[in-house]
């Protein structure tokens, strides 16, 4: 057969074409062997014990040569030798009945494995997906006897790959981890998919043998290992292991003790009870909800035990399982939420992933998957948008779905929008307490429903329990399973388990709402107990009257979070109560006023009247908290006022925020609401600006909430270098999360610029650093390049005006050499000499990374513009130079220009405020011929005259990459103007052309504005004080009559007269391209005013007009304005 009859297939490999047609009917299948039937069994369950011994017995049967022995022994992994192994033995003993005897008579367990693989694999993933067939349901408010399916566009595909639990994560309720950092989720997370969850990261790591993923309560853990367990059994992901084994954490909590063997037992199919006696094959343990066990984990006190069948408390049991004691050849997938995370010894744990929070963008889409109008989704939208705290939550899907079924309800029960629910109490006052009540939810029900739930929700929640067995419930008088138009079957979700076994349990559908039925419970009893209600027997001391229960739940919610700060675990079982006393005084609102007094029978005034003495009692506590730092529990305090909507403390420090007036008026309780403004004000989003506000007692009460603030301004507070320690240890905090520091205008000097240089060593955040306008002089320039060397985030550096000289130039030369982040560096008005310019110029040849640099305000002269440009030869990485007021004349742009036609890099020159004449003018119009890169050129305030713009101009005409022209203050004249023009008659590129202050007169401007009328690429002219008179503005009137691409015109400082002023109004009636019209001091008068206020009646695309200085007076402006306003209201006037 000729080649041609062949075609390419996998490589090496060719498929008959002619053949393919002629072999008909049925073909006998080829017996598949032994060995080839049992391979992939024989490389995922036999150990290497097993494999010495079969090697040595077939070698020893003439079935391997040594040679071919060798081969096994050389081969990668246990998988590699079994596989070569097999190979090897299919030509000589293709049925295997050699090795097939050796393990029936010496290996008959690992023999049966082998027999039963298939089966038990195949049987196992039948079973999950049997199991885990549904996601699971969360309840919508379209019908309390219904669930709908919350959409897979918020249960996570991804995870983040984190380096570990957080100090945050490990001492704060979820709530306030949430609160804290505005539900970003963790700043260095990686995504890392399902698929690779638990594969090596690198061709050379290891896989991980303990995976850790944590989040928060309502983040979705079970559902993530739902999908997954789906996902393996499908085949879909992780092919490589063998079995997978998902248990929940409350199902090993029903017995006292367990051993790894009955562990085995339970979590195996039936029919498999030999799998439980070897660790052989590939099994991935995932054990869900580690904080549910009934007894806590303690990893410093467990006793180890190695002994599979020895029986042992479960904590026990999933320590020493995690330690590797026990079954220590399966892999453990471990979930749990953050807290609990923390206490697994990170030395344990090879990997810690997070489920990320739901973005903006995935929340707005899960609300476009209500059947909603357009209408009612923009109220929902911009609901959510305006109470921060709200969106926050919304980040956790089991919240997000809670919040948007109770808006949409809300709204279509006819609540107007401005009394749509702005809190999470308010949330789930209105999700437990529908507004349209059926006939079910009578008073006395729902007072007695409310009751039994909020007792069970209470005391479990005292004794950190989140699950519960039917015959708990019914100690607390539930009827399970509730009633389908019962508010249990609203808020109880049950669990069946996952093994297979008849075992259930019932759980609030949210740890959040069990928290708020606990508060409800406690709130109904504290009106009238009489004993301490945090005692379930009735053995306490007395307590009389709201108040005193409500000083109890604050004293305890306070030891809670004392407890919880610790950093031992001799406190891991107390539960945090912080959220608990914020959903009680949340209850006290005015806003959930009637929904509560109908529900618990409390009257108007009562509620008013806990409400006053609440407000008092936390308002009292804010004041008290010391002079020491704000920590979260006083930024509770606050978020319990704001859930009560007692929010004049809040108005008055936020307007202050805004309005930059906290000097001085930064008090212990101002300090600790400015705190919490923080975290949930929308000023402090995306800025944080504590400008001129602080002293060095405020910034260190406020220090450890500054944490979290992604860009911080702190200018202008005349900060010294004791400040600097304080900042230093910020930002060298684990949990930091600043990235833009700003400590411009301060009195900070070399001595301060230490700390932060230490903190920089370490910190992994901050990207921007403004230190302008200090004093750190060359031994702090020295300091913080020497840090920077190591540092691997800051990409700007800004050291503007800190008298850093030559040493200081020379330190941060010698670190751009090595440097491979920064790109930003500012080192304006630091009295650098031409020596210090030339070592940052060496460097630049060998820097590939910095992109802007900013040398203003020094001496570098003629010698330091050659040595930068001869940098600029070798260097096509910097994008932005800045020389303005650097004593540079024509032979250093000569230099300069000279290397920009070969440099391929550079987009900004700045080099206004020099001294460049004639010569250098030409010498740039030469460059600009054949430069193609450049697109912004500052030549402002130096010697051009007519004769050097006229050759720019020239160049222009040809250039296709400027953007930007600044020739103001050049002594130029009408001939350079009649050469700009000529040029913008062809050039299709330039958008900013600025002229300002130079005496153009009539003709120049005559000249301009005919080019205008065919040029359709300027966007911005600036003509300011160019001479200009009444026949220049009419000139400029009939350009805009045809322009469609000028939108900023400024026209200051000439005499344009009410001529002028009438021919642009007539322009004005029909241009609609024009945004921005300055007319500032141009002799209008009166009547010129009222001209250009009349044209705005047809021209609404204006945006900003300035007619100051017209000698107009103030009732003439008040006239002209009113008339603009009503004309053109979206006109903004400066008059």
């Amino acid at each position: 057969m000729d080649k041609h009859s062949h075609i390419p297939w996998e490589e090496d490999c060719y498929m008959d074409l002619q053949s393919t047609g002629q072999k008909a009917g049925p073909q006998k299948e080829k017996e598949v062997s032994w060995l080839q039937k049992h391979q992939l069994a024989l490389e995922c369950l036999v150990c290497g014990d097993v494999l010495e011994g079969v090697v040595s017995h077939v070698k020893k049967a003439g079935l391997l040569t040594s040679t071919e022995t060798g081969l096994v022994q050389k081969a990668g992994s246990m998988p590699d030798k079994w596989h070569t192994l097999v190979e090897l033995l299919s030509n000589r003993d293709p049925q295997g009945s050699g090795l097939k005897t050796f393990l029936v008579t010496s290996y008959p367990m690992e023999y049966q494995l082998i027999c039963q693989y298939d089966t038990v694999l195949q049987q196992q993933r039948n079973i999950l997906l049997q199991r885990f067939r549904e996601e699971p349901e969360v309840p919508s408010h379209k019908s309390v006897n219904q669930n709908f399916q919350t959409p897979d566009s918020t249960s996570p595909l991804s995870l983040l790959l984190i380096e570990g639990v957080s100090d945050l994560q490990q001492r704060e309720h979820d709530f306030m981890q949430l609160s804290v950092t505005r539900g970003a989720g963790p700043l260095h997370g990686r995504p890392l998919g399902l698929d690779k969850l638990l594969l090596p990261l690198t061709r050379t790591s290891p896989a991980p043998r303990v995976c850790l993923t944590v989040g928060v309560a309502g983040s979705g853990k079970s559902r993530l290992v739902s999908r997954f367990v789906r996902l393996w059994s499908l085949g879909q992901i992780h092919r490589e292991i063998s079995l997978v084994l998902p248990v929940a954490c409350w199902e090993l909590g029903c017995c006292e003790r367990l051993s790894a063997d009955r562990l085995m037992r339970m979590l195996l199919p039936q029919k498999a009870e030999c799998v439980t006696v070897t660790a052989a094959y590939k099994t991935l343990l995932v054990i869900d909800g580690l904080e549910e066990l009934r007894s806590t984990l303690d990893f410093a006190e467990a006793p180890p035990t190695s002994d599979p069948k020895r029986e042992v408390p479960v904590a026990d049991l999933i320590t020493n399982i995690v330690r590797g004691n026990l079954l220590p050849g399966a892999m453990l997938w471990l979930l749990c939420r953050p807290g609990m995370g923390a206490r697994v010894p990170a030395g344990l744990v090879d990997r810690v992933t997070e489920i990320p929070p739901l973005t903006h963008a995935q929340i707005r889409q899960h609300l476009h998957t209500y059947p909603l109008t357009q209408g009612a989704e923009q109220i929902i939208w911009a609901h959510l948008t305006s109470q921060k705290p709200l969106l926050v939550l919304c980040s956790v899907p089991a919240l997000c779905g809670v919040i948007m079924d109770t808006l949409l309800h809300a709204l279509e029960a006819g609540l107007e929008d401005r009394l749509l629910p702005q809190t999470l109490t308010e949330i789930y006052v209105h999700y437990c307490w529908p507004l349209h009540q059926e006939a079910e939810w009578s008073r006395s029900s729902a007072r007695k429903q409310l009751g039994t739930l909020g007792k069970l929700a209470f005391y479990s929640l005292l004794r950190g329990r989140h699950t519960h067995t039917e015959s708990e419930a019914r100690a607390y008088g539930l009827d399970l399973p509730p009633p389908p138009a019962s508010l249990g079957f609203h808020v109880l979700r049950r669990e069946v388990s996952v093994c297979g076994g008849s075992a259930c349990v019932w759980r609030f559908t949210n740890l959040s709402l069990q928290e708020f039925l606990a508060a409800v419970f406690y709130y109904s009893s504290a009106r009238r107990g009489m004993f301490d209600l945090f005692s379930e027997s009735s053995v306490s001391w007395p307590r009389i009257g709201f108040l005193s229960h409500y000083r109890a739940a604050l004293q305890r919610a306070d030891q809670s979070h004392a407890a919880a700060q610790k950093s031992d675990q001799s406190h891991a079982s107390v539960t945090n109560l912080q959220i608990f006393l914020r959903f009680l005084t949340g209850l006290l609102s005015p806003a959930t006023a009637e929904l509560v007094a109908g529900a618990l029978g409390v009257s108007r005034d009562e509620h008013a009247t806990h409400r006053v003495a609440a407000s008092t009692t936390l308002q009292t506590a804010v004041g008290g908290s010391g002079s020491g730092a704000v920590n979260t529990r006083c930024v509770s305090l606050v978020a319990c006022l704001a859930e009560m909507r007692q929010m004049e403390m809040l108005r008055s420090v936020e307007e202050d925020l805004i309005g930059c007036g906290l000097k001085g008026k930064l008090s212990v309780s101002a300090c600790t609401v400015l705190a919490y403004l923080l975290q949930v004000s929308a000023v402090c989003a995306d800025d944080t600006n504590l400008s001129g506000c602080l002293d060095h007692g405020v910034l260190k009460r406020l220090l450890p909430q500054l944490l979290y603030c992604s860009n911080l301004r702190l200018e202008s507070n005349e900060f010294k270098d004791d400040a600097m320690e304080l900042l230093g240890s910020l930002l060298s905090a684990k949990d930091c999360h600043i990235q833009s520091l700003s400590l411009a205008d301060n009195l900070v000097h070399n001595k301060g610029a230490k700390p932060l240089s230490r903190a920089l060593l370490v910190n992994r955040t901050l990207t921007t650093l403004d230190l302008r306008g200090n004093t750190i002089g060359p031994k702090g320039a020295k300091s913080l390049a020497e840090a920077l060397k190591m540092n691997q985030a800051l990409v700007s550096l800004n050291l503007q005006n800190n008298h850093i000289e030559d040493e200081g130039a020379r330190a941060l030369a010698e670190l751009l050499q090595t440097n491979r982040k920064l790109s930003s560096l500012n080192l304006q008005k630091n009295n650098l000499s031409a020596d210090g310019v030339k070592r940052i110029a060496e460097s630049l040849k060998k820097n590939q990374t910095l992109q802007e640099l900013n040398m203003s305000g020094n001496q570098l002269g003629d010698v330091g513009a050659v040595a930068l440009a001869q940098a600029l030869t070798i260097n096509h990485t910097l994008r932005s130079l800045r020389l303005q007021s650097s004593s540079v004349s024509d032979k250093g742009v000569a230099a300069i220009t000279q290397a920009l036609c070969s440099n391929h890099g550079l987009i900004t020159l700045i080099l206004r405020e020099n001294s460049v004449g004639v010569e250098g003018a030409k010498a740039i119009a030469k460059a600009l011929q054949k430069n193609h890169t450049l697109q912004e050129l500052d030549l402002t305030a130096n010697l051009l005259h007519d004769e050097g713009v006229t050759a720019i101009g020239k160049a222009v005409k040809v250039n296709r990459a400027l953007t930007s022209l600044h020739l103001q203050w050049n002594f130029m004249k009408v001939n350079a103007a009649q050469a700009l023009a000529e040029s913008l008659h062809t050039n299709t590129h330039l958008q900013l052309l600025d002229l300002q202050e130079n005496a153009l007169g009539d003709d120049g401007v005559i000249s301009l504005a005919s080019a205008l009328k065919t040029n359709s690429s300027l966007s911005v002219l600036y003509l300011q004080g160019v001479s200009m008179g009444k026949a220049g503005a009419v000139a400029l009137a009939e350009a805009l009559m045809v322009n469609k691409s000028l939108h900023t015109l400024d026209l200051r400082g000439n005499s344009i007269g009410m001529a002028g002023a009438k021919a642009l109004s007539s322009a004005l009636k029909t241009n609609r391209s024009l945004r921005r019209l300055n007319l500032q001091e141009n002799s209008l008068g009166m009547d010129g005013a009222i001209f250009i206020a009349t044209a705005l009646k047809g021209n609404h695309q204006l945006t900003y007009i300035n007619l100051q200085g017209n000698g107009i007076g103030e009732s003439g402006a008040k006239v002209v304005s009113e008339h603009i306003r009503a004309e053109a209201a979206e006109c903004v006037v400066d008059i």
